[in-house]
């Protein structure tokens, strides 16, 4: 197969498809990798590297896309990539689709492939290939929200694990998930009084014996958030349905029960964001304030780690790929259960239910085109 690898151009997007080492496997397995110059510069892999590992490497983003049966990338296609994909083209990257309408009709126009890295599911509910992204983005929302909690930056000016003689931040995680459980390690590791909520009482029964004793759990209903909102000092939205618009826990009154400096990191944005008020934001310009409560709502957060979050995500997409380059789209997902879930649009018709569901699209059943 003819596996093209572009340059992200999205604000700030610094990862890349595919590391040199994911190349010389694809070679390996007989397949000829294009890659865009400077698709790695971002993330430490230079074009000598990708050249040495056996790819061809290509001027223009424009030559990857015309050549490619495959395009391997991390985030989805922006407009200006809309008009290049073609017909029956496979593309294997992160779409999050039921957050954007657009996107999704794009998609459905040019009858491409679209197997979302996101919508990948093990028999065991779990998603492969979103874990190592969550991995980052859990752990970074500490990182971001501790900054952001400082004067400077207009946050209430409290340091997350405190000192003697003064208690640390309080710090309320929405969801207990791959995100949230990252992100109550990171906290809890600073020093700071957690709290894990979740609707899911055997996860909660789970963190409760997992996590060190400065990690408190609660169930999650509006109740119990409103009853601690006015207590807490950085709130992780951590919040997940696979493939479908995550659900709103946090509106837009709540925002007049928290102290003024409060930090808000929706790490759901990409999924339409678990707070009524977050809207997605870039590395460039990361946050807002409303109501004196600053947002932080960077919709590719890992994008910011990109040494770490290149090969993290490679490690988990290139077993997957190789299948696809192997079999082909249609065999590889016929054979593998986890792969025909990614399926989200194909050849102009929408595949994944959430995406159908979330603008009210005509579904089909992916076993029929398969």
């Amino acid at each position: 197969m003819i596996i093209g690898v572009p340059k992200e151009i999205k604000n700030n997007e610094n990862r890349v498809g595919v590391t040199p080492a994911g190349v010389v496997e694809l070679v390996r397995n007989g397949h000829t990798v294009y890659v865009q110059a400077t698709a790695g510069e971002g993330s430490g892999f230079m074009d000598e590297d990708y050249a040495q590992a056996g790819a061809t490497v290509l001027p223009s983003i424009e030559e990857v896309y015309g050549i490619a049966e495959m395009i391997i990338k991390v985030k989805e296609p922006i407009e200006s990539e809309y008009n290049l994909i073609k017909e029956d083209q496979l593309l294997f990257t992160y779409f999050h689709f039921a957050s954007h309408e657009p996107l999704t009709h794009a998609m459905i126009k040019q009858k491409a492939v679209c197997l979302s890295y996101e919508t990948v599911e093990r028999a065991d509910r779990s998603l492969p290939l979103l874990v190592p992204m969550s991995e980052v983005a859990g752990r970074m929302s500490i990182q971001q929200g501790a900054k952001y909690l400082e004067k400077p930056l207009k946050g209430r000016g409290i340091l997350l694990g405190g000192v003697p003689g003064v208690r640390p931040a309080k710090v309320m995680i929405l969801g207990g998930g791959i995100v949230g459980t990252n992100a109550a390690k990171m906290a809890a590791g600073l020093g700071a009084d957690v709290t894990i909520l979740d609707t899911n009482l055997a996860r909660l029964r789970y963190l409760d014996d997992i996590m060190p004793a400065n990690v408190k759990t609660l169930m999650s209903n509006e109740y119990n958030i409103r009853e601690m909102l006015p207590t807490h000092d950085l709130i992780i939205g951590a919040v997940l349905i696979p493939g479908a618009k995550a659900p709103r826990l946090i509106s837009r009154d709540m925002l007049k029960l928290m102290k003024p400096g409060t930090v808000l990191v929706d790490v759901a944005v990409d999924q339409g964001g678990c707070i009524e008020t977050c809207k997605p934001t870039t590395h460039e310009n990361p946050t807002f304030i409303i109501d004196d409560v600053v947002h932080y709502c960077v919709a590719n957060m890992p994008g910011a780690v990109p040494f770490t979050s290149t090969q993290a995500l490679t490690n988990a997409t290139l077993p997957y790929a190789i299948q696809i380059a192997n079999k082909g789209w249609k065999k590889a997902c016929a054979d593998s259960e986890e792969l025909k879930k990614g399926l989200n649009v194909v050849q102009g018709k929408v595949v994944y239910k959430g995406v159908a569901e979330a603008f009210n699209l005509e579904y089909t059943e992916v076993n029929s085109i398969l």
